[in-house]
């Protein structure tokens, strides 16, 4: 799930490069989300309408904190630096540069929210870190400061707390929360594209922008977001960033751009990073503690529960549930059930 929402986004990266010649930064990011929301938002009415309840858990008043935080730093300000940092870049370099957005990510991660950042994954970020650097710098002879650099790399740190925030909601129903966060987003920032002058683009661009959107930004977040279940959010940002070699590789074909040096370089170094994250294995004896908390679940090891309500046996399915304490060992991430401290 999380290899194949890179995919979709990745590949949004080189045909926002496209669309972001006609149509302004502000309200490309807006009909990107607008797209995502409504046509996600459309596909959870029907669902609803089709079954009278759902394998997946509902949101939740305390969920609001973590996902409006989300709609902020990842749907309007992420996309607005993005759209504005693609005036001024290569798409193939700027596809290379998202790949910071998995670094700042587990960062966040592993320094705020204690999840577990073993050496393999520490040494991966720094070869893509490098590799941005690498790319950022290439710039500079020729442009002075790399302000398109410097706007998408913004872009990623939004996303890198977006991630983060997203984790705390990520037993949720993933299609109503992608849904909200697109269709707000998209609003929000649509609203500020007419309040700076941006003219409404012609009924085929909204339909370009709208397809790109629910492709690459819904689609691939709802898959992200089950990602983010069972790898935790460091782990699911380093699969994520094979995002911007897809988009990278797209870009050479599509835009026929030549690079230089420096970004076979900087992929190689990126490359590096990504094979130091995806190649990573964890397993040690853990403890787990009680918690009671709603998600879509099956009756696995760590879901031996009764229920206390009448069961057709029907599985997957959510409901508040309650997990007793245990202790065992076997290989696994820091998922929704495994976010525990190492000593």
């Amino acid at each position: 799930m999380a290899l194949l929402a890179a995919i979709l986004f990745g590949a949004s990266t080189p045909l926002a490069k496209r669309l972001v010649i006609e149509v302004s930064p502000v309200m490309l990011a807006g009909l990107l989300y607008a797209g995502s929301g409504f046509g996600l938002g459309l596909l959870w009415l029907l669902g609803r309408l089709r079954a009278r309840s759902s394998a997946e858990a509902p949101l939740s008043r305390r969920d609001l904190p973590s996902l409006g935080g989300a709609v902020l730093f990842g749907g309007i300000l992420g996309p607005v630096l993005l759209m504005t940092g693609l005036i001024n870049t290569e798409a193939s370099i700027a596809s290379l540069l998202l790949n910071l957005e998995s670094v700042l990510t587990a960062a966040i991660a592993w320094i705020v929210f204690r999840e577990n950042v073993d050496r393999r994954v520490f040494l991966g970020m720094v070869a893509i870190v490098a590799g941005g650097a690498v790319l950022s710098w290439s710039q500079l002879p020729h442009h002075g400061i790399p302000w398109g650099a410097l706007a998408i790399a913004g872009a990623c740190a939004c996303w890198a707390v977006d991630n983060n925030l997203t984790r705390a909601v990520s037993g949720g129903d993933p299609v109503q929360i992608a849904a909200i966060k697109g269709g707000l987003a998209g609003m929000v920032n649509i609203g500020l594209g007419f309040l700076l002058g941006s003219p409404l683009p012609t009924a085929v661009e909204i339909a370009a922008c709208g397809a790109v959107g629910l492709a690459g930004y819904g689609i691939s977040l709802v898959l992200f977001i089950l990602a983010l279940r069972h790898l935790g959010t460091a782990r699911t940002g380093a699969y994520f960033s094979i995002a911007p070699f897809v988009g990278a590789s797209l870009s050479l074909l599509v835009m026929r751009e030549s690079p230089e040096l420096s970004f076979w370089i900087a992929g190689g170094l990126m490359a590096l990073g990504v094979w130091l994250h995806v190649s990573e294995r964890h397993a040690h004896e853990h403890h787990h503690e009680a918690m009671t908390h709603s998600h879509r679940h099956v009756h696995d090891d760590h879901h031996q529960h009764e229920h206390d309500f009448p069961w057709d046996g029907v599985e997957p399915h959510s409901h508040p549930h309650t997990h007793a304490p245990m202790v065992h060992s076997h290989p696994h991430f820091p998922d929704l059930h495994h976010r525990h401290d190492h000593r």
